[in-house]
């Protein structure tokens, strides 16, 4: 290919070049399947729709969350007023994108055109690629239905008048972006003010996108003003900027605004910041021992702030470098400096920051490390619009909330990923790498054609967006490549490959930017910033295995094959293993896409400045049909399989299937493999009946080789297996990848709940050391707020509604560990009992706790006025389990202790109980019931009369007042009053939310917490 129309070639439908009796659509099979959506707290349905028609091989998932999500719900010119078929939604995006490249001059013929259309089509609709989010939702709405809508303040660049103007409505014009970074300046007033940061953030999260800022340039509290006073400080309006972000909801619905903040490690507020969610989180716990709602979106966390962002330091080489000599020196200090005022300028020991900032992200997970200098060694247009090399302004001082987009100050991206799975023939066990390029190439051309005829929501936006036009292509789904491959996530054959097939992505995509630039030119401030882009081109391809000398011959200037401006040495693509692994054409794929990205780089520049990002994908993974989401491992083994018409089938990832035929399993022991993965009972969860399975676990399977089993780990513990991938395994494929792409990768290191302070310390290190330009660390059980954990093979509370009768039984005797074993002890004859009453919503309960002569609690019967219904025989179970803990001697504290917290219906404000006055759930309010049946009132909203809690010793007696209520002999120490919460989905109410990148994502309905 020598120019881009040699791009428009037929390589998914040739058929239509000899038939011209079909279109595009004509190579699918259809169907017409119902969509429908209820939230899972109050049942209320949110989608119900009839008769969507989708390509056949789309699951029940990916047809409920494109027709919930994308289809166009209103002022559709057909009868039933909105989309209800794939074509359209497909139609109505490409259409637009064909007739801006078309507008651009990158499109010159009708021939052209309709290759263009119908190969797009074709990837489309075949789950090949997606584009982000605000592409489905906005483009081609005035193109094909001639929806327009007001304008809501957005601003495009027009060529012709050469400058920014407002556009004159929302849709003629896409605005398919979905990450900006904002910069702001120390002023109160004004352009890029405080003031202005509040309106301009409203503006983006209003319309469902994210924002990133660096707040380092405000001055910080008690520096001078020019009126004469001090500043009130940076925090303060750190705290009023995340108000603002929490009473905005995201693109008018229920979900959370995603925020980027992040500090310059030398702010003289910056031990503030690095604590400042810690301390919160501190709150949240002490709120929720007083009885407050700690759901991530309850009244205990609606009280603390800073709940609205994710916040990261930026930490200099020179600083990182101190960090690294600490055990030599460990009196290293850093200066603090004072924005404006140099008597605020303060020395400070760097281990007094490096163990506050590792600390607060083991306490809480929060702050993340961004390493400035390896971000901006890798900046293509370090010289800006205005040509001032590494001015503050022309640095890459942040990214965008989930952390992959990275540039300039007050620009944005648009994005989309593709489906790398899809080009994997697993007869041929081939990678088809040319349908991958062909595919790399029209989905750039879809990016560039968003940026000229798209608009965005400031007019500096729409100005750099003009000036150096970024897109941000990346890939999901590459676990399932890994496995069917055979290569654990945690293996240098997995990370070479990711490296090789993502640097495949970059340099084919910068080649297909410099054939743009070739026909209609470059980005604008291509040539002020091409000695610098070009450095980083080449330190791509060096990476790649090219050495720029001996692509270059021509050139006067020698580079060498030494990388250019970099303090340390990326790991390079092992041509070596690829070869070993027969990916010798992938090898060479590699090689030559950054050869000629280097070459028609140097001779006609590129039409963008940034072409690749890894982004979390979530919404659009689940479109695509994506067993694993972006560059992330599977979470399990099981996955769960919506049916039409409601319920889940409960079934094994269907890669693994193949994974073990490829392996070369027989198919008998296939079976037997997956049906000790599969072992299950029927449970019926949020309105549904389905299987659940018991334990999910894959060691110990039957058949299955010992060296196999790295193959299929997660990212988390499967059950009560053992294995996972580690924490540095997550690392090493995020150090693998970032020397191959424009901007970051999206990613969070999962730790488990025993990871130590040091353990963060030493991941941090190694992350800056091994070329990482910034990610996220989650340690389990962190948060007050987080998915339950439900396995019992380690030490956190249990869902109880999810276990078996046999399951309660073993969390009995695990509660027991340690303590000598006892044989169950039946109460016999008349016992002294006490009944709770109390009302949820409209269901009664009533809750009696017995006890034996020497007052010890012996069982406990729940009972409700529902008779014969599926509450009270679940009751009469809960029951029968939590007695027999007893009569095992379970200590009563340690039960309450796993009660607590559990959150389903019925739920909220509790009736004619005189001290329990809310719960989440009847377990929660049998828990409050133990509690004060031992005395302990600290949850309760109400509290007795010279109730106090300090009182509390071990041996307290009973405060209830009855005669029947013998003297409580337990040892009782005073509770800590820590519970978890599931993070439920805020639009669905779904609690099966997951980690994603370093947002999250609801397995249900697809809805992210990030700004995809």
């Amino acid at each position: 290919m020598k120019s881009i129309k040699d791009l428009f070639k037929r390589y998914y439908t040739k058929e239509l070049t000899s038939n011209t009796d079909k279109t595009v659509y004509d190579l699918f099979k259809w169907k017409k399947t119902d969509v429908f959506f209820k939230d899972h707290k109050s049942s209320k349905v949110l989608v119900d729709m009839k008769d969507v028609e989708f390509p056949e091989q789309y699951s029940q998932t990916a047809c409920d969350i494109i027709a919930s999500k994308y289809f166009r719900k209103a002022g559709v010119p057909s009868e039933s007023g909105c989309e209800n078929s794939m074509k359209a939604v497909a139609h109505r995006m490409v259409n637009f994108w064909c007739e801006a490249l078309k507008n651009e001059g990158i499109i010159k013929t009708e021939e052209e055109a309709s290759i263009f259309y119908d190969e797009s089509v074709y990837a489309l609709l075949n789950q090949m690629y997606a584009p982000n989010s605000p592409q489905w939702f906005n483009t081609g709405l005035a193109h094909s239905y001639d929806i327009k809508g007001s304008n809501q303040g957005l601003y495009y660049f027009d060529e012709n008048k050469e400058k920014v103007i407002k556009s004159p409505d929302n849709y003629t014009r896409t605005q398919a972006s979905a990450c900006f970074i904002l910069s702001i300046e120390d002023q109160l007033l004004g352009p890029h003010s405080i003031s202005e940061q509040y309106v301009t953030e409203t503006k983006l999260f209003k319309g469902g996108s994210g924002t990133g800022t660096n707040f380092s340039s405000i001055r910080a509290k008690d520096e001078k003003l020019s009126g004469g006073g001090f500043s009130s400080g940076l925090m303060s309006f750190l705290k009023g900027l995340d108000r603002n972000a929490g009473a905005i909801k995201s693109g008018g619905t229920t979900r959370r605004a995603a925020k980027m903040v992040c500090l310059d490690v030398d702010h003289p507020e910056i031990m503030d910041f690095i604590t400042w969610k810690a301390k919160e989180e501190n709150k949240v716990r002490a709120l929720g021992k007083m009885g407050y709602d700690m759901d991530i979106d309850g009244e205990a966390y609606e009280t603390v702030s800073g709940q609205n962002s994710n916040n990261s330091v930026r930490f200099s080489d020179y600083f990182m470098n101190k960090v690294d000599n600490l055990n030599n020196k460990p009196e290293e200090t850093i200066k603090l400096e004072g924005r404006v005022d140099s008597k605020l300028d303060k020395i400070i020991n760097v281990s007094d920051i490096w163990e506050a900032f590792n600390s607060s992200a083991w306490q809480c997970a929060d702050p993340a490390p961004q390493f400035s200098d390896t971000f901006n060694a890798w900046h293509t247009c370090p010289a800006g619009e205005d040509g001032i090399l590494n001015a503050p302004y022309n640095k890459i001082n942040s990214t965008n909330p989930c952390g992959e987009y990275a540039f300039l100050d007050d620009s944005s991206c648009n994005l989309a990923s593709i489906n790398i799975y899809r080009f994997y023939n697993n007869i041929e066990h081939k990678f088809d790498i040319d349908g991958y390029l062909h595919v790399i190439g029209l989905v750039q051309l879809i990016l560039e054609a968003s940026i000229h005829w798209g608009q965005y929501p400031t007019e500096d936006i729409a100005r750099k967006s003009y000036l150096f036009r970024p897109t941000g292509l990346g890939v999901s789904n590459i676990a399932s490549l890994f496995m069917v491959i055979g290569y654990p996530y945690d293996s240098d054959e997995a990370r070479n490959l990711a490296a090789s097939l993502i640097g495949i992505l970059t340099g084919y995509s910068y080649y297909i930017s410099s054939l743009m630039a070739k026909e209609v030119g470059t980005f604008k401030k291509f040539e002020i910033n091409k000695p610098y882009m070009m450095k980083v081109i080449r330190n791509h391809a060096r990476t790649a295995g090219v050495n720029p000398d001996t692509v270059l011959k021509d050139n006067s200037t020698k580079y060498g094959n030494n990388f250019e401006g970099l303090n340390y040495t990326p790991l390079k693509v092992n041509h070596d293993t690829l070869n070993k692994e027969n990916f010798k054409y992938i090898s060479l794929c590699l090689k030559d896409c950054f050869s000629k990205a280097l070459i028609y780089g140097e001779n006609y520049g590129y039409r963008n400045a940034q072409v690749s990002v890894i982004a979390p994908t979530g919404t659009i993974s689940f479109a695509m049909d994506c067993s694993a989401t972006s560059i992330e491992p599977f979470f399990s083994h099981i996955v769960y399989k919506k049916l039409s018409g409601g319920g889940f089938l409960t079934m094994i990832n269907p890669v693994i299937t193949t994974a073990l035929k490829n392996l070369g399993y027989s198919s008998d022991e296939i079976e037997d493999i997956l049906a000790y993965v599969l072992e299950k009972e029927t449970v019926t969860e949020n309105g549904f009946t389905y299987e659940k399975v018991l334990d999910g676990k894959i060691e110990g399977a039957p058949h299955l080789k010992e060296e196999h089993l790295p193959i299929f780990d997660t990212s988390n513990r499967c059950g009560s297996g053992e294995r996972y991938i580690s924490p540095m395994g997550h690392v090493l494929m995020v150090a693998s990848i970032t020397p191959l792409i424009s901007g970051a990768v999206s990613k969070t290191v999962n730790l488990p709940k025993t990871a130590s302070i040091e353990d963060f310390k030493n991941i941090v290190l190694s992350s800056w050391k091994l070329g990482v330009k910034g990610i996220a660390l989650y340690r389990d059980s962190s948060k007050a707020a987080q998915p339950l954990n439900t396995s019992l093979a380690d030490n956190t509370d249990s869902k109880l509604e999810n276990l078996t009768y046999k399951q309660l039984l073993q969390k009995a005797k695990d509660l027991q560990k340690g303590i000598k074993p006892s044989k169950r002890d039946k109460p016999v004859g008349i016992r002294c009992g006490t009944t709770h009453p109390a009302q949820i919503d409209d269901v009664k309960i009533y809750t009696t706790v017995n006890r034996r002569e020497n007052g010890e609690i012996s069982e406990i019967y729940i009972t409700t006025d529902r008779e014969g219904t599926i509450i009270m025989g679940l009751l009469n179970s809960l029951s029968k389990a939590v007695s027999v803990m007893l009569q095992y001697h379970v200590p009563p504290q340690d039960i309450a202790r796993m009660l607590r917290g559990q959150k389903y219906e019925p739920y909220g404000f509790v009736q004619k109980h005189p001290y329990i006055k809310h719960v989440s759930s009847i377990s929660d309010l049998i828990s409050k019931v133990i509690d004060i049946e031992l005395g302990d009132f600290s949850r309760c909203q109400v509290k007795p009369e010279n109730y106090d809690e300090n009182t509390l010793n071990t041996n307290n007696k009973s405060t209830i007042s009855s005669p029947n209520i013998l003297e409580n002999k337990f040892k009782l120490k005073k509770v800590d009053g820590e519970r978890l919460y599931g993070v439920t989905c805020p639009n669905c109410a779904s609690t099966r939310m997951v980690r994603n990148g370093t947002c999250m994502v609801c397995l249900d309905c697809g809805s992210t917490t990030g700004c995809s």
